[in-house]
């Protein structure tokens, strides 16, 4: 407890600490205020996801950059997962579809893009993992094709709403059976080829493994009651701001709700633990389609009004084939440098631009 008492009193970041509660007392005292608790909310995650950052650093000291990775897109994630549950039990459904499709797009160019920039300028050339980052890659190329399948289907055939439903189910069935496989594939029967290159960081200054996973199981919940907060007031905000819906759902909630990750992935990939920032990012990406998605899809049939399908517009299929195969490519290598996140982040921003500009009511 010392040494995160010590953290917070010498990061000036984390002073933002005081807002979190401040954010619950200007959501029950002025719910109608959208715009002041969007701006209050963010500024609350900032210092949570650094919190989290820091936690999982510790935990990564100790267990691996791919475990920790893995667990910090887990914890992560739990905050797309709570919005989205939320989202679901009020039949919003393209809200839900929304975050899972910008979800992926974001952690897979702009977390991925940034990563190899930020290491790249303080590092000449960095090496991870590619086969690491390569079943990652793969693992979020197969999902990507399970999510255009029903979207394809319904758009050349018109199949009927029933054979959506029973494909998606299916589908959803395959998707976690595959990101099961996949876990035991790379932490049990062939765990020697994942493991993260050693790059010398310095257990000393890593928290007790105690100490950081209390911190990683408060800082996730806090994240995601303040996360409900942002979402609930983001649409209004974004009116006022002029941002279109489809901007606030593919590249706000996104940015937002992967802030903690992104904090992790950045701060490793400066610390030349890029195995860490590309464990994080892809396997965050992966997590949602091959896990989250499809938990969506059958807790729809117990929560949910209507049980929801896997059926996304074009212009989000388009862009997570899009993301998924960027991927693949910037990790064939298993090297990066500044430019190359230059790249990824160039299509990152391709996709917001034309978000942004996108007339309303257009998906």
């Amino acid at each position: 407890m010392a040494k995160l008492l010590s953290e917070i009193r010498h990061n000036p970041l984390l002073w933002l600490l005081v807002l979190v509660p401040v954010v619950f007392v200007a959501h029950s005292l002025r719910p109608e205020a959208h715009t002041l608790l969007f701006a209050l909310s963010v500024l609350a995650i900032l210092p949570l996801a650094t919190l989290l950052s820091l936690a999982t650093e510790s935990v990564g000291a100790k267990t691996g950059d791919t475990v920790g990775g893995l667990l910090n897109g887990t914890l992560g994630n739990l905050t797309e997962l709570v919005i989205a549950l939320t989202a679901l039990s009020s039949g919003q459904y393209m809200l839900v579809k929304a975050s899972i499709a910008g979800a992926i797009v974001t952690n897979s160019l702009f977390m991925l893009g940034a990563s190899f920039l930020l290491g790249g300028m303080k590092h000449h050339v960095q090496e991870f993992n590619r086969t690491s980052a390569r079943l990652q890659a793969s693992l979020l190329f197969l999902a990507t094709i399970a999510l255009l399948v029903p979207s394809a289907i319904a758009e050349a055939d018109g199949a009927s709403a029933g054979f959506t439903e029973k494909l998606s189910l299916g589908l959803s069935g395959l998707l976690i059976v595959s990101y099961g496989l996949g876990l035991v594939f790379s932490l049990k029967t062939h765990r020697e080829f994942f493991a993260a290159a050693e790059h010398g960081h310095d257990e000393a200054d890593a928290w007790p493994i105690g100490l950081a996973i209390a911190v990683l199981g408060v800082v996730t919940v806090l994240v995601a009651l303040v996360s409900e907060v942002f979402v609930e007031s983001v649409q209004q905000a974004a009116e006022s701001l002029g941002m279109t819906p489809a901007f606030v759902g593919f590249i706000v909630v996104a940015l937002v709700g992967g802030a903690a990750e992104m904090a992790s992935a950045f701060s490793g990939a400066r610390k030349n633990r890029l195995d860490l920032s590309v464990a994080i990012a892809l396997g965050s990406a992966s997590q949602i389609a091959l896990f989250v998605a499809p938990v969506l899809v059958l807790l729809s049939y117990v929560l949910g009004p209507t049980p929801m399908d896997l059926r996304l517009w074009p212009g989000a299929v388009l862009m997570m084939l899009i993301a998924a195969l960027t991927a693949v490519l910037v990790t064939s290598t298993g090297r990066s440098a500044w430019f190359m996140g230059v790249l990824v982040l160039m299509v990152y921003i391709i996709f917001a631009m034309t978000l942004y500009l996108l007339p309303p009511g257009v998906q």
